[in-house]
């Protein structure tokens, strides 16, 4: 069976790569902590499917270094090192240049067409604190961003890098952040700065970078590409990966989120 089959539950036909997704997601967003047994009877009650999608699922989130399998305990959601979760800013930090150097080269006008839009919306959206809205506008930024590349591996691994910083740095983005604290003056709270500014900032430093894609120039947007990832990184050093501070759970962990008896919609 590959991502692309689909089987048939309550009248719904629900792909493996569907059921992939959803387990990626609670991966990332903790309701399956690191260490965690990740049992196929009790993700195929959860999600509403067989155990074949389930298998499937693993695998891949194997090869993508969520999952684990260990010998006498099955699958288990994966415990990144320190080195390892430093590694991941790295590859960051060297990738997202190549890949904006490269959209400046090879992008599209549709593509062009909808980074615009996404910088519109982001701009707007910061500018009148709906910080919680921003998250997924900026994930949205930098798939299509990476789209752009023209360059399908390089882009899966932009993709695949940003999701695992998402999950071992487990915090509201740096530039996008949920929750909007009381201000203690132009600077922000305990020296960090003000949410929204930062908002504002980031978002400028998109439209900036798409209008270096549009005018093809390649060098510029790896200027400002380096410059604005340097940022969102040097945030994301100032924590301690997620593993470093948290202990293994049981595979009923993930109880807690409320995840019993959830069901993946059509993708």
């Amino acid at each position: 069976m590959n991502g692309d089959t689909a089987e048939i539950t309550g009248g719904r036909r629900i792909s493996a790569h569907a059921v992939c997704t959803a387990i990626r997601e609670h991966i990332v967003s903790g309701a399956y902590p690191p260490g965690s047994r990740l049992t196929e009877e009790l993700l195929a009650r959860r999600y509403g499917v067989s155990r074949v999608p389930i298998r499937e699922a693993l695998r891949t989130l194997e090869s993508e270094g969520f999952v684990i399998t260990r010998r006498h305990a099955g699958a288990c959601v994966a415990q990144p090192t320190e080195r390892e979760a430093a590694d991941l800013l790295d590859i960051r930090g060297l990738l997202e240049p190549l890949g904006a150097a490269r959209a400046a080269q090879r992008r599209t006008e549709a593509q062009l067409k909808v980074l615009r839009g996404l910088v519109r919306l982001g701009q707007e959206r910061a500018r009148r604190g709906s910080l919680g809205e921003l998250r997924p506008l900026g994930d949205w930024f930098h798939e299509i961003l990476a789209q752009a590349s023209g360059s399908p591996s390089l882009a899966g691994l932009l993709v695949q890098v940003r999701r695992k910083i998402a999950w071992v740095y487990p915090s509201d983005a740096p530039h996008e952040p949920e929750r909007r604290p009381e201000r203690s003056g132009p600077g922000g709270v305990g020296g960090h700065p003000d949410p929204v500014v930062r908002a504002v900032a980031s978002w400028a430093e998109h439209g900036a970078l798409v209008d270096a894609v549009a005018r093809g120039d390649a060098d510029r947007a790896r200027i400002l590409a380096t410059a604005h990832t340097e940022s969102a990184l040097s945030e994301y050093r100032r924590r301690r990966p997620a593993q470093v501070r948290t202990s293994k759970h049981s595979v009923n962990t993930a109880n807690r989120r409320n995840l019993h008896g959830s069901r993946i919609h059509d993708s």
